[in-house]
């Protein structure tokens, strides 16, 4: 398991940095498998403040042959002892429950219906678990005055940042050139789909569609989760952060909450329903994303757990229904961008293994780079982290994710202060080789460090605002991945490669600077 150096800050300036665990996608282990699928009756759960991974919801996934459900659906399933609690008309998907031992058999042969697979949870992300004594500084505390954005329009006065200095990540895309000649995403919606957005933040508040915002986790709001780290927090940051604190890559992009995971687990019928949601028009009720980021994943072992005839079954029907969502939101003009995970896998040599959502159809794939002691005048910006995975059977592009090598590869525990314009902290130089962003903290001005492929699908979601801001407004999911290929930058083997996939994405030529 990777590690990560961190501390919370909230507007301060000295802080020593204690050591934490980073957000790592989940990897199902065979055993699980070999136990889960000899089922007799599943129970419908109905606590979900102690999720486990691996844990049955009681719920079944139903897919139907074609895109629409079969009619009379309601009363099939319920002669088979079992209730539809909900139903995904458009991509032909409806969630059950059971009243009968011997559901799934039954239902299984209802005409129609191609599987019925049982719901799980799985951690799809796990929040950093602190080690040491939290160190919080508040805003306003400790002669730190707060200090607000005071200019606006173009170009986008993002040196007013309190933090300004101290994020080297949109500088190594060349976000700062589209800010300054006035592309901040504004006008184009993203939805994050991932766990509680600290709706309160100086830092996201301005951009937030709270109307819009949405849980898909029975009995937590959009704006709930556990722990002060808040991994859709700080992601969010990442794609929009308003200037108050940080600049995101599109700071004045919409963003759009929505919760489908909570403390880093969640089903996939939470995460169905968040893409769903999230590509559906608003003028049909949906979210009217432009952009879809998903910084989790699940690492399916194929090759280990093939022979396993539940897991295979379960493995083709779950990427079938994943599959029809990812379309669905190609087909409704809606771009998605995923984290590719951080298991160090090469996916061309390890061909057993299978990412959701990242190799889903239709879904844009980050690899996650990071420099090796960037106070130290360190400007490797494209190295590839030592944690994420590649391959060109998995990536399309790469950007900044950030990277905790200079200690934990390299052996460096050396301190560093780093001097921003407005003000300097001290710890551990590998911590400010990662990524700062927003977090729940303590106050509603609170930041953080943290690497990740999660921290870099972000930056490629900000990178597809500014690009469509640019292109008047929209792009559909083709147009935006081709000019995607023609922006970024060819590192690595000429073309698509297994690091960068077609290239470390460049914000300023997205929108057509040279």
């Amino acid at each position: 398991m990777t590690l990560l150096l961190a501390g919370f800050i909230t507007f301060g300036c000295e802080s020593d940095l204690a050591l934490v665990e980073p957000a790592i996608e989940a990897k199902l282990e065979e055993e699980t498998f070999s136990k889960s699928f000899n089922l007799s009756e599943i129970k419908e759960m109905t606590d979900f403040t102690n999720l486990r991974q691996g844990d049955f919801t009681g719920r079944f996934l139903i897919l139907s042959r074609g895109n629409n459900l079969p009619a009379n659906i309601e009363r099939s399933i319920s002669s088979a002892g079992g209730e539809i609690v909900k139903t995904f008309p458009e991509i032909g998907v409806a969630v059950a429950v059971s009243r009968s031992d011997n559901f799934l058999s039954q239902a299984s042969t209802i005409s129609g219906i191609e599987s019925i697979t049982p719901d799980m949870i799985l951690q799809y992300t796990k929040e950093p678990s602190l080690i040491g004594d939290e160190q919080v500084i508040e805003r306003g505390q400790n002669g730190i005055s707060s200090r607000k954005v005071t200019s606006s329009g173009t170009p986008f006065n993002y040196q007013d940042a309190f933090f300004d200095g101290w994020q080297w990540a949109p500088g190594s895309i060349d976000a700062p050139k589209a800010w300054d000649n006035g592309f901040t995403g504004e006008g184009i919606r993203v939805a994050v789909i991932d766990g509680g957005f600290h709706s309160a933040h100086t830092d996201l508040a301005p951009n937030l569609d709270v109307a819009s915002s949405l849980s898909t986790v029975p009995d937590f709001n959009f704006n709930e989760d556990t722990g002060t780290f808040w991994h859709g927090t700080h992601v969010a940051g990442i794609v929009a952060a308003s200037g108050d604190g940080i600049v995101g890559i599109a700071p004045k992009a919409t963003i759009i909450g929505v919760k489908s995971l909570h403390s880093g687990s969640g089903a996939f019928e939470w995460i169905l329903e968040g893409i769903l949601y999230a590509a559906t028009p608003q003028s049909k009720g949906g979210a009217g994303a432009q952009i879809i980021n998903m910084s989790l994943g699940a690492e399916f072992p194929i090759r280990d757990l093939w022979q396993e005839e539940g897991f295979r079954k379960a493995f083709q029907e779950l990427q079938k229904v994943y599959d029809r969502a990812t379309t669905y939101a190609y087909q409704n003009g809606v771009t998605i961008i995923a984290s590719a995970g951080n298991g160090a896998s090469n996916y061309d040599v390890e061909r057993g293994l299978f990412k959701f959502p990242a190799q889903n159809r239709h879904v844009l794939s980050i690899s996650s780079t990071g420099p090796t002691g960037w106070v130290l005048g360190n400007e490797n910006f494209t190295q590839l982290a030592y944690y994420s995975d590649h391959g060109k059977a998995l990536l399309d592009f790469a950007a900044p994710g950030g990277t905790l090598g200079l200690a934990l590869v390299d052996g460096n525990f050396n301190r560093c202060t780093l001097i921003g314009t407005l003000v300097s902290t001290s710890g551990i130089c590998a911590i400010f080789d990662q990524v700062f962003s927003t977090v729940r903290g303590g106050t509603n001005s609170s930041y953080n460090w943290a690497q990740g492929t999660s921290m870099a699908s972000p930056a490629v979601a900000g990178v597809v605002a500014l690009m469509m801001e640019a292109n008047g407004g929209s792009m559909n999911p083709a147009q935006v991945k081709t000019r995607l290929i023609q922006s970024s930058t060819d590192l690595g083997k000429p073309g698509q490669d297994e690091i960068y996939g077609h290239g470390y994405v460049n914000a300023a030529k997205a929108v057509g600077l040279n």
